[in-house]
């Protein structure tokens, strides 16, 4: 039987539970991190200076913005450590087309971009010829969900 104190008390709860729900929602992290390593364990450097995709290795590894980076060699974590914003992937390593479309996807280590400078992912091989396909566009697109689309 509900009473009038029972219904007082459920009403004066209620804000509370919304607070407590919208609170608990965690947002989506800054960096794409499998287990804490950023962009699943490869050399963000590599990109640039290799033109290629190369694993990482715990022994060259560094904590930055929320994830570990790993690097497959001293030089490219202290390059990596002087200058990040140069050598991080766009969308903390999220995937550049997802980004494009208002979505959050992973990204595979072969499917990248170096266009004008800066590291682009891609969730495949396939996507990232999709992505190719109007780079200036689906950055721009991007650009325009990023990062608020962490907070969704």
């Amino acid at each position: 039987m509900l009473t009038r104190r029972h219904l007082l008390v459920t009403a004066a709860t209620l804000p509370l539970a919304a607070l407590g729900s919208h609170v608990a929602r965690a947002a989506t992290a800054p960096v794409f991190a499998n287990k804490g390593i950023a962009i699943n364990g490869y050399d963000p450097v590599a990109y640039f200076t290799k033109q290629t995709h190369l694993a990482g290795s715990d022994q060259h590894a560094l904590d930055w913005n929320g994830a570990w980076w790993l690097f497959s060699s001293a030089e490219t974590r202290e390059m990596f450590a002087n200058t990040p914003k140069a050598y991080a992937p766009q969308y903390g390593g999220y995937c550049a087309f997802a980004m494009a479309h208002g979505a959050i996807a992973k990204t595979a280590p072969d499917a990248w971009t170096v266009y004008e400078g800066k590291l682009y992912l891609n969730y495949s091989t396939v996507v990232r010829g999709q992505w190719s396909e109007d780079i200036p566009g689906n950055i721009k697109r991007a650009d325009a969900h990023w990062p608020g689309i962490l907070d969704k």
